[in-house]
């Protein structure tokens, strides 16, 4: 097996991404410089799974999540979790303010 390796600076890097990906895509070993002295290396990752993985429950038949899990948590609860006190936020929206008077140039004068 013949293993390329390529040297690149970081301007040739970011201008041919493209190139040097499907490079490191082949099993070539892309070496990324700055100034000419190696900083990173560009590599392909490892194969995808080649089946999907189970996300069934460990156990069938076994129901790990109840209806209780969809219901706020009390006030106590949500102290145990966070470690303090926590009170809702109040939200407060505004008018945009875009649009609603005409702009004015750097002398003062209103636009038309």
């Amino acid at each position: 097996m013949i293993v390329t390796m390529l040297m690149v600076n970081i301007a040739d890097a970011k201008a041919k991404l493209s190139e040097y990906v499907d490079a490191a895509a082949r099993g070539e070993q892309v070496i990324i410089c700055n100034r000419n002295r190696p900083v990173a290396e560009l590599r392909a990752i490892e194969a995808p799974r080649k089946a999907p993985r189970d996300l069934t429950p460990m156990f069938p038949g076994e129901v790990f999540m109840t209806d209780a899990f969809f219901e706020p948590m009390s006030a106590a609860e949500v102290e145990d979790w966070e470690g303090s006190v926590i009170f809702p936020a109040q939200v407060v929206e505004r008018r945009p303010r875009y649009g609603s008077s005409p702009s004015r140039s750097k002398r003062g004068k209103a636009r038309k």
